[in-house]
């Protein structure tokens, strides 16, 4: 099975030769996201671009990564003086899997590549916004 990096690889390879074969650029274009389901993004030349058309990348979509893990809990006391509510901490130990809430939201402004002849968009990232999880 193919990574997502080496699809990612494979697709900037096509819009390469695609620019290349018809000498027509591919292009960065900036929208907004005016629908999650379906997932529909507008561009400045109110053009709305379906969900069939846009290809998401991990900085735009929900995805999970397993990573290993070893540390342990910071220290925690309970209540009402038994031993089991005693000052504690517990090992953090093994494989675990996250989930990476990087899903679009409407209103977000999203950088888009335009494959050659404007019929797929790759959603590349967020435009710049401290209010919806991007800070310096």
């Amino acid at each position: 099975m193919q990574s997502d990096y080496g699809k990612l690889l494979e697709l900037l390879k096509a819009v390469s030769r695609q620019t290349l074969e018809n000498a027509v650029p591919a292009d960065v274009v900036i929208g907004e996201v005016v629908n999650i389901s379906p997932l529909a993004i507008r561009l400045e030349s109110k053009l709305t671009i379906p969900a069939e058309c846009i290809m998401l990348t991990k900085n735009t979509c929900l995805w999970s990564v397993d990573m290993d893990v070893n540390h342990r809990t910071e220290i925690e006391a309970g209540g009402s003086g038994y031993a089991e509510f005693a000052p504690h901490s517990h090992g953090y130990l093994g494989r675990k899997t996250y989930r990476v809430h990087n899903e679009l939201a409407v209103g977000d402004k999203v950088y888009l590549l335009r494959v050659c002849g404007g019929q797929k968009y790759l959603a590349v990232d967020r435009v710049y916004n401290p209010d919806r999880g991007c800070s310096d």
